[in-house]
């Protein structure tokens, strides 16, 4: 299978499944518990259908929209996703230049391996920084100040990592960052050379944004569930959250919300948008999907916060379905990491194209010129 044979998400997962030791893919693949929530995360979008209009004329459409003040080609954003090198080794770079090419937000974690001063010289395109709140108050200082003087023009708090999600796939893989190669996996690893001699012969793996505060995860091998329950703030509340918009003082986000009381508390702290996550179905099992939630919070708010409707994405489609939901945009992780662990940049371009192309498909079929034009008379509940 080669890349020119991947024509939706699922085709690049399937090349990622074949180009990456089992360890690895199952992190990128995995979610927490049974799975269900992960699961549910694309199959809401499928209860939904979209009802079309006809003789619109659709020769000329436009699919930008304005996200958190920042103009966008498309209504889709790039979510921060961690550990992107260990995946292929180009990583963050890779992500950030293909977002630049198209012209769309990207995010960067503070679990990233590409440092913020890096990716902001990188690109001039819309970033935002997904901040991890840490028990040491000088690190969290330390990145909200290198993201004010890298001009960064977000802070996404997220909000739903006050303790890891039981990871099961990982728990059997051990897999660890930076890997741990063990007795248990190490066949894994010795099948995909390939990834064995790019991990080992360049870049020295590292996490840039934290490593001048700790050696967990960067220089220390420990696994993300104990990495989030020993390094990351349990105690964070409604007032830590507002304080981190006060020192940030710029556009501020909140990662993780998925109820419409959290949304209007949002609201109240003065953030500038929420994401509707439950971070990929990697924490709490048997919660709702960010697309089942959508309505319920898009109404509490009553447009006084932008929302992004972040998880299960695959489809152009199921981003008209969130922008007529009344979605600010939608996002994802996998459907760009499955396409850089498969080939790097290239990957990462092509599954923008594809989600261009089915994006501008769908608004055409849908009979509307605008993303604006896409309402809930345009849906339907199963």
């Amino acid at each position: 299978m080669r890349l020119a044979d991947c024509h939706n998400i699922d085709d690049f997962r399937e090349l990622a499944r074949r180009r990456l030791p089992w360890p690895v893919f199952d992190y990128i693949d995995g979610a927490a518990d049974d799975e269900l929530t992960k699961a549910r995360n694309t199959a809401a979008f499928a209860e939904v259908d979209l009802v079309p209009d006809v003789l619109a004329g659709v020769a000329s459409i436009d699919t930008s929209c304005t996200i958190m003040g920042r103009r966008s080609t498309l209504p889709l954003m790039l979510s921060p996703t961690a550990l992107q090198r260990v995946f292929h080794w180009q990583g963050e770079r890779a992500v950030a230049r293909a977002a630049d090419k198209f012209g769309v937000w990207f995010g960067i974690s503070s679990l990233a391996t590409v440092s913020i001063e890096e990716i902001a010289a990188l690109t001039s395109g819309p970033k935002l920084f997904q901040l991890y709140v840490h028990k040491d108050q000088g690190l969290n200082r330390s990145m909200i100040e290198r993201c004010q003087a890298a001009k960064f023009d977000c802070i996404a708090l997220t909000v739903d990592t006050i303790v890891s999600g039981k990871r099961e796939r990982c728990a059997r893989s051990g897999f660890t960052s930076p890997p741990r190669f063990t007795a248990r996996n190490l066949l894994g690893y010795a099948m995909k050379p390939r990834w064995g001699l790019d991990y080992v012969l360049r870049e020295k793996f590292a996490l840039p944004n934290l490593d001048t505060h700790v050696a967990e995860g960067t220089g220390e091998a420990v696994s993300i569930a104990g990495y989030f329950n020993t390094m990351l703030d349990q105690s964070m509340d409604w007032t830590t959250a507002a304080k981190i918009r006060e020192q940030w003082g710029g556009t501020f986000c909140l990662k993780g919300v998925m109820s419409a009381a959290d949304a209007r508390r949002a609201v109240e702290i003065g953030a500038d948008a929420i994401m509707i996550s439950n971070h990929g179905g990697r924490q709490l099992d048997g919660s709702r999907a960010p697309f089942d939630q959508l309505a319920e919070i898009v109404d509490a708010v009553g447009g006084e916060i932008e929302v992004i409707c972040d998880g299960g994405v695959r489809r152009g489609t199921h981003v008209l379905k969130a922008l007529a939901t009344g979605a600010t945009a939608a996002s994802g992780g996998r459907l760009y990491l499955y396409a850089l662990a498969a080939a790097g940049q290239a990957g990462v371009e092509r599954a923008l194209g594809i989600l261009k192309d089915e994006i501008e498909r769908g608004m055409r079929l849908m009979g509307v010129t605008r993303a604006d034009q896409l309402t809930r008379e345009r849906l339907r509940r199963r």
